[in-house]
């Protein structure tokens, strides 16, 4: 069994920043959503494995403990790049021998980012 993708909520209108941040400072290539969706709001991106897809919410609940943790290959150059765009990050301690940093998107949620 393996994951087909992640959704991570944003709130109605949040697509152009979700595209700042996970387009442009993340480094994720967008993906079209299929035309027969039955909810055409939101922005979906591909990882390497599966896909990550941001859903629109009403009465969105930002600052939970749910996240996505992303594998990296240059955690220190990701996270440099996060800083200097003025993202929220936060150094954790490492876990498996993994370096860890979280990060928090526009709307609050949480991406832990591993990387060695």
């Amino acid at each position: 069994m393996r994951i087909h993708h992640v959704q991570l909520m944003i709130p109605r209108g949040g697509e152009d920043e979700a595209l700042a941040f996970y387009r442009d400072q993340l480094g994720l290539a967008r993906i079209p959503k299929p035309a027969d969706m039955p909810n055409p709001d939101g922005v979906w991106f591909r990882l390497a494995q599966g896909e990550l897809h941001l859903g629109v919410q009403e009465g969105f609940p930002s600052e939970t403990r749910a996240h996505v943790a992303l594998l990296v290959d240059d955690l220190d150059a990701l996270v440099a790049t996060l800083d200097a765009a003025g993202a929220r990050t936060r150094a954790s301690n490492d876990v498996d021998g993994l370096r860890r940093f979280h990060v928090w998107d526009p709307f609050g949620n949480r991406l832990e980012l591993l990387g060695a």
